[in-house]
């Protein structure tokens, strides 16, 4: 007997533009319950962020298995806008010292505007949720591509990206939530001190490769590295 092969039905879209609604709708979602959380704090309930989004507790649960993987996408949302202040300021032309201060006060201001929201996924953390783990693992990898590139733009190997990366994420991490709870200083000091963190480590590193970091204040120019006598 031949087998009958049943025939695709043809493709109208109609999958395409599901996918497309339920993206935006979780979009929608996900913005809701950040304006929950900057209202009611960190440990905002289902209830309120449903409230805040205008639905129901099970129009919610269709979107977000449970407020775990809500608290996830929150901690991604939280890592975009991070990077959206971050990686297009260091890209610029501007000179390299210059470009970590705007980096480091964007970040400082991001999570200023959003405290509630930075408490909640770098506090609420446990051996089996993390909900900062995918939103730390694209700015790690993000830091990572820019260290590397400015690394390899000043001819020296660029092997320690990654971990000089992490290292910086870390930074970041701990230092804001110290701020953010004991509110000892100004934003404008903590962004000083920081920034000058940030840059004699890097400073450090680029005279231990013997060349000055100063090289990458002009990107479109090679650098010629300047090796010690010994070679790295």
């Amino acid at each position: 007997m031949t087998r009958k092969v049943k025939t695709p039905e043809p493709a109208d879209g109609r999958a395409t533009r599901w996918e497309e609604h339920r993206d935006q709708r979780r979009a929608t979602l996900i913005e809701a319950a950040v304006a929950a959380i900057d209202e009611h704090g960190a440990d905002a309930s289902i209830a309120q962020i449903a409230a805040t989004a205008g639905v129901s507790k099970p129009v919610l649960y269709r979107y977000f298995a449970d407020k775990d993987e809500l608290h996830a996408a929150v901690g991604s949302w939280g890592a975009q806008q991070v990077l959206e202040q971050v990686i297009p300021t260091l890209l610029t032309d501007l000179p390299i010292r210059e470009r970590i201060a705007r980096s480091v006060d964007g970040y400082l201001g991001v999570i200023a505007e959003h405290p509630h929201l930075f408490h909640l996924v770098v506090q609420h953390r446990t051996e089996s949720k993390d909900p900062l783990a995918d939103g730390r693992q694209a700015i790690t990898s993000a830091f990572a591509r820019v260290i590397g590139d400015g690394m390899r733009h000043l001819g020296v190997d660029a092997a320690g990206a990654e971990p000089w990366a992490h290292g910086l994420v870390g930074l970041g991490l701990s230092t804001g939530e110290w701020w953010l709870t004991r509110q000892t200083m100004s934003r404008a000091a903590v962004a000083r001190y920081l920034t000058e963190f940030v840059w004699h480590a890097f400073e450090g590193i680029a005279e231990e490769y013997g060349v000055p970091l100063t090289s990458l204040d002009s990107p479109t120019r090679a650098a010629t590295p300047i090796r010690k006598d010994h070679e790295v």
